[in-house]
């Protein structure tokens, strides 16, 4: 690892514990999240809200995580990430640990949308790789970014088995709890990345010294003046509808093909598994500063692989085979979009106000989330099926794969100069 140290500046942690504190981090509030799906059934029976009374707490836990990530981006931009994510992982556990015991609409929304999901979106993506990218060597940010997405993929991959499993075992409600409980494994890792200092890169022939830092409004009024940002988020908008569907409402559509309820548990964690893949390959191919692939290029692809593997799954006869196998190719381009669209990000406006502009780009991916979710259970309640679903993916994911072919990777000009 380069030495990434400046003259009377701290130490930075070591790569090792930088990638070992995110990934891990992730991993277990993601795991906890994308698991709660499998808890969909059992909560409409205890309540008898009806499945678009759950869907909709989901619904809302989707939206919440996305608009508490700009806001949480910001104050970890100011302050650091520690507090941030020693808070959020104290939420989610909190949240997680409460749902068993909320028997209406208002105590699931509460519990589910605002408590855990509020702390996932503290302790999610837009802080986590904000938080790497300050503290990783500027040559091993797209590497480090796959590794820490990767760790979200293992944490689903992971707990939706042994969530299934202390079901069968002990129910659903202590399977909730045990999830709460592995949740507060990740304290530790707020210690680790609470540095807000960005590691100096060696001087280079022609490099620009980085730019005076803006004020949040000014910022966000740059960003969105440039239209490849908009571009970026109108494309994880998409991401968002998909990947909350599915982690929502797979379980259902297992059901709903009449196979067993550890299917939908195998799916999520299969999903999980390919994703680890999906996101180490694309992190290799963003390779150093994004000199293997284009990072628009490899979204495009993995938004148009996306509409191809849900138009096959359509006509497919409904399998257990069939949903391990479209669980696995789902799974392989499920976050790999996460690197990319950070690190493009970080090209346009640099790290230090990363978390609060790419929060800006999770909350249009948690709006599209919401939608997922929410529109999942409205569909089946109002057809019977999921069918209808499954071709708004199919549509969504075309118009993903064009809208990120007009972006632009060159750094902007307003880069080059002072703010």
């Amino acid at each position: 690892m380069n030495d990434s140290r400046t003259a009377g500046a701290p130490a930075l942690p070591a790569l090792g514990w930088v990638l070992l504190a995110a990934a891990g981090t992730f991993a277990l509030t993601m795991g906890a999240r994308q698991s709660m799906g499998l808890f969909v059934g059992a909560l409409n029976t205890s309540t008898g809200v009806g499945l678009a009374g759950v869907s909709l707490a989901f619904a809302v836990a989707q939206l919440w995580w996305g608009l508490t990530q700009p806001i949480a981006g910001l104050v970890a931009d100011r302050q650091g990430a520690g507090r941030v994510l020693l808070v959020g992982c104290l939420l989610v556990a909190l949240g997680t640990a409460l749902t068993p015991f909320m028997t209406s609409q208002a105590g699931l929304t509460l519990a589910i949308g605002i408590l855990a999901a509020g702390g996932a979106g503290m302790a999610g993506p837009a802080v986590l790789m904000a938080a790497t990218t300050r503290l990783v060597p500027v040559e091993r940010r797209g590497m480090a970014a796959g590794v820490v997405n990767a760790g979200g993929s293992f944490g689903q991959f992971v707990f939706a088995p042994i969530a299934q499993g202390i079901t069968a075992a002990a129910g659903w409600a202590v399977a909730l709890q045990s999830l709460a409980a592995f949740t507060l494994l990740a304290l530790p890792a707020a210690w680790v990345l609470r540095s807000r200092a960005a590691p100096t890169a060696a001087a280079t022939p022609g490099a620009v010294p980085p730019a005076a830092p803006l004020g949040a409004r000014a910022a966000l009024a740059r960003a969105f003046a440039l239209p490849s940002y908009r571009w970026l988020c109108a494309g994880f908008f998409v991401c968002g509808f998909h990947v909350a569907f599915i982690a929502t409402h797979l379980p259902g559509v297992v059901a709903s093909c009449q196979l067993p309820p550890e299917v939908g548990a195998w799916s999520l964690g299969v999903i999980g598994l390919f994703n680890i893949l999906g996101s180490l390959t694309v992190g290799w191919a963003i390779g150093y500063q994004g000199g293997r692939w284009r990072m628009k290029s490899l979204l495009s692809l993995i938004y148009a692989a996306r509409a191809l593997a849900v138009l096959v799954f359509v006509f497919a006869p409904k399998t257990s085979t069939t949903l391990l196998i479209f669980a696995a190719v789902i799974g392989f381009t499920y976050l790999s979009t996460v690197p990319p669209t950070a690190g493009l990000v970080a090209r346009f406006f640099g790290p230090s106000q990363m978390a609060m502009l790419f929060g800006v780009v999770m909350l249009s991916h948690q709006v599209g989330g919401f939608l997922g979710a929410y529109l999942g259970g409205k569909t089946f309640e109002w057809t019977g099926s999921y069918d209808w679903m499954w071709w708004a993916d199919i549509v969504l994911a075309v118009g993903a794969a064009l809208a990120h072919l007009p972006i632009d990777e060159k750094r902007p000009a307003f880069a080059a100069r002072p703010a």
